[in-house]
């Protein structure tokens, strides 16, 4: 299933939670490990672009520059280093990847070579923003295609898995992630559909059931209303589940705009990791 993971990692607090998270799947699924870490270089493209064309010259010299670039290159490497020395003490097959740009363009890129990212809910100035969302989860989650696992900075064991079904497409394909995963890890499953409509909350289970029956699953189904985001994360806290697994960014553009995003919801709100699929 997940042949191929990268791992976004920047040395903050969530690194250790997105290694401990690939390493399992890792062995699980005899998958080969993208240890990927970015060195962000955007604010000496900023300054250079600047130039003297500002109101007050703030352009750092050459030599600020050359320095403070140095830095950020020893600071990838040792992040890189620390994490091939767990990698190598796990036992699993991983390359370390680091590269010097814009974090989110880099990140969109690579997954491209990968079947499953994972990413820290936040990044290294996350002491700073406990209850934001971080900037670059968030740009990266509506830009890449495959599924994106996002996680705390505390590592749990994936054996409860809370699944909300809508009925799209990206929904269909959470679900099948779910199946194969739940398959794999022996974990429990609870689909819930999430809908006023009580008759087609009952229907959209119904269908849930149809599919998952085909796999060796433990699964149980259950229909609410009321908003999406809020039911999924009150539940997923009420009974101590490991994943949220939704389809990401159902809903159009202007309606999020309107409304706000469940996704983004879920993703400031679980207590626990995500599986955002598309």
């Amino acid at each position: 299933m997940f042949k191929s993971i990268m791992l976004a990692v920047d040395g903050s607090a969530y690194t250790d939670a997105v290694l401990a998270y690939g390493i399992d799947l890792a062995k699980r699924y005899s998958s080969h490990l993208w240890v990927l870490t970015v060195a962000d270089i955007r604010i000496f493209e900023w300054a250079s672009a600047v130039g003297s064309d500002g109101f007050i010259s703030i352009v750092p010299s050459g030599s600020y520059q050359d320095a403070s670039k140095q830095l950020l290159e020893e600071k990838s490497q040792k992040i890189l280093d620390k994490c091939s020395e767990r990698l190598v003490t796990a036992g699993v097959s991983f390359s370390c990847e680091k590269i010097a740009g814009a974090p989110v363009d880099i990140i969109a890129e690579r997954a491209q070579i990968a079947d499953l990212m994972i990413l820290g809910q936040r990044g290294e100035f996350a002491r700073w923003e406990k209850k934001a969302l971080g900037a670059t989860v968030e740009a990266v989650s509506r830009l890449i295609h495959k599924p994106l696992l996002i996680v705390k900075t505390v590592y749990k064991p994936i054996r409860k898995i809370l699944v909300g079904y809508d009925g799209s497409i990206h929904a269909n394909r959470a679900l099948q992630h779910v199946a194969l995963l739940a398959e794999n890890l022996s974990a429990a499953v609870l689909v819930i559909c999430v809908n006023d409509d009580a008759e087609l909350a009952q229907h959209l289970c119904k269908e849930a059931q149809i599919y998952l029956d085909q796999y060796k699953i433990n699964a149980q189904y259950c229909v609410s209303g009321g908003h999406p985001d809020e039911q999924l994360t009150k539940a997923a806290g009420a009974e101590a589940y490991d994943l949220i697994a939704i389809g990401a960014y159902g809903r159009s553009r202007v309606r999020e705009a309107l409304l706000g995003s469940t996704t983004d919801h879920i993703l400031r709100a679980s207590p626990c990791a995500v599986l955002l699929a598309k």
